[in-house]
């Protein structure tokens, strides 16, 4: 990384040749999305580059770098859990899973999308108004399938953090889309 520091392109070469494909499978995993794991990973290369000269001599290298890529894997998260319609009604009714509570079917025919489209606009800022710490672990688990483990690998927190944070968002989430779900088996 002191070669690196000193502008040496054979060395920053060496840098991605020798974690890029770490950097990229840990975004991968945390993302469940490989083409935007590639991109990520460039940026996290980029970013390597554009900030070498305040790696402090002494750290470990590939925390540095592992550092930068799970920041950026968070960034992504919560870009795309503020996005409209970036996850699925089934997506969500799996985070409920382990209730009785299921989505209502307020409507028939035709009306059928305009209602699935508010459901929607209300799940999407239900997850929004969601403390990012808890949603990070939620989606990280109920949206990306990540384990528990790695989700606390990816958190830095310990699994039993990870499991009340999760039971936490899911509470709120029931919560805030109580209009929209109806007692398995009720009208």
């Amino acid at each position: 990384m002191a070669r690196v520091a000193e502008d040496e392109e054979r060395a920053f070469a060496e840098l991605v040749r020798r974690y890029q494909g770490r950097v990229t499978n840990l975004i991968c995993r945390v993302l469940n999305d490989r083409e935007s794991a590639d991109d990520l990973a460039q940026e996290v290369f980029v970013r390597v580059f554009t900030h070498r000269r305040n790696y402090r001599r002494g750290a470990r290298l590939s925390t540095w770098v592992f550092t930068i890529a799970v920041n950026l894997a968070k960034n992504e998260i919560r870009r795309r859990v503020r996005r409209r319609n970036w996850f699925s009604l089934d997506a969500l009714q799996e985070v409920l899973k382990d209730s009785t509570l299921i989505f209502a079917d307020k409507t028939e025919g035709r009306d059928r999308s305009l209602e699935r489209e508010q459901v929607q606009e209300a799940v999407a800022k239900a997850i929004e108004s969601v403390p990012d710490k808890y949603r990070l672990a939620l989606v990280l688990r109920d949206i990306e399938g990540l384990a528990y483990e790695e989700i606390a690998v990816v958190l830095g927190v310990p699994g039993g953090t990870v499991r009340s944070r999760i039971n936490r968002a899911r509470g709120i989430l029931k919560k805030k889309l109580q209009p929209y779900i109806r007692q398995e088996g009720m009208p």
